[in-house]
């Protein structure tokens, strides 16, 4: 059928998007696990569902509530066990290495618990845990809260720290076992041509400067962390 010179042309306009929380969330993360959070926008989201970021606004205010909302969800990824109070210390080194892979799995998005208290439903869930767990092995409450925020924080630093470290490896374009053993050996002639008039300690001890993989740093600075709590224990 022909249409006439007189009829109304149809409408070509997409239709209006339909959104939700959880998609704007999961098209947020999409963006983060790959190029980092500073990639993340209402602008950039937006686009991922063909639409303008007016369109996000009824569901997230900004960019920061954004990057809190995404940083709840991955808490949503740690696993929680069945308290063993008798080993509330192993129980919590197990939960924080679990927490620090989940972290490590989102590139830098452990960056965003540096400048915020995490509070929403599944970071309470986690501290909720852990604070019931230490209670029960014995630790009066605010220390117990204390443990929680210093330990919290010691993991997401390092999580952070690391993903710094694999931007680097990709700007590089090496891999990570031949960037580290670089770095060391470059790090050990450094310690060894230092000044022994001013540095006797540092110049004697290039091996112990540059010992250890990343993960058994990590590790021990947890045992650190962990192993102290014992000494604030009420029986």
């Amino acid at each position: 059928m022909k249409t006439s010179p007189w009829s109304p042309l149809p409408d070509k306009r997409p239709s209006r998007v339909t959104l939700d929380r959880e998609q704007i969330i999961d098209a947020a993360l999409r963006i983060s696990d790959a190029e980092g959070i500073d990639a993340v926008s209402t602008r950039r989201v937006a686009a991922e569902f063909g639409t303008g970021p007016s369109s996000l606004y009824a569901h997230v205010s900004n960019k920061d509530e954004l990057l809190r909302l995404m940083f709840d969800r991955v808490c949503g990824e740690i696993e929680l066990p069945p308290h063993d109070p008798e080993h509330w210390q192993a129980q919590i080194k197990q939960l924080m290495l679990h927490t620090h892979q989940v972290l490590q799995r989102h590139n830098d998005l452990s960056r965003v618990a540096l400048a915020m208290i995490p509070n929403g439903p599944n970071a309470l869930r986690s501290s909720e845990w852990m604070l019931a767990l230490v209670i029960k092995g014995g630790l009066p409450p605010h220390y117990g809260a204390w443990a929680i925020e210093r330990i919290f924080l010691y993991v997401t630093a390092d999580a952070y720290e690391n993903s710094i470290w694999r931007a680097q490896l990709r700007h590089h374009q090496q891999p990570e076992g031949v960037m580290e053993a670089q770095v060391k050996a470059e790090l050990k002639a450094y310690f060894a041509e230092l000044p022994e008039d001013r540095f006797p300690y540092l110049r004697a001890h290039p091996d112990a400067m540059t010992s250890g993989t990343v993960q058994e740093r990590f590790e021990w600075g947890l045992d650190l962390l962990i192993n102290g709590l014992a000494a604030y224990v009420v029986r």
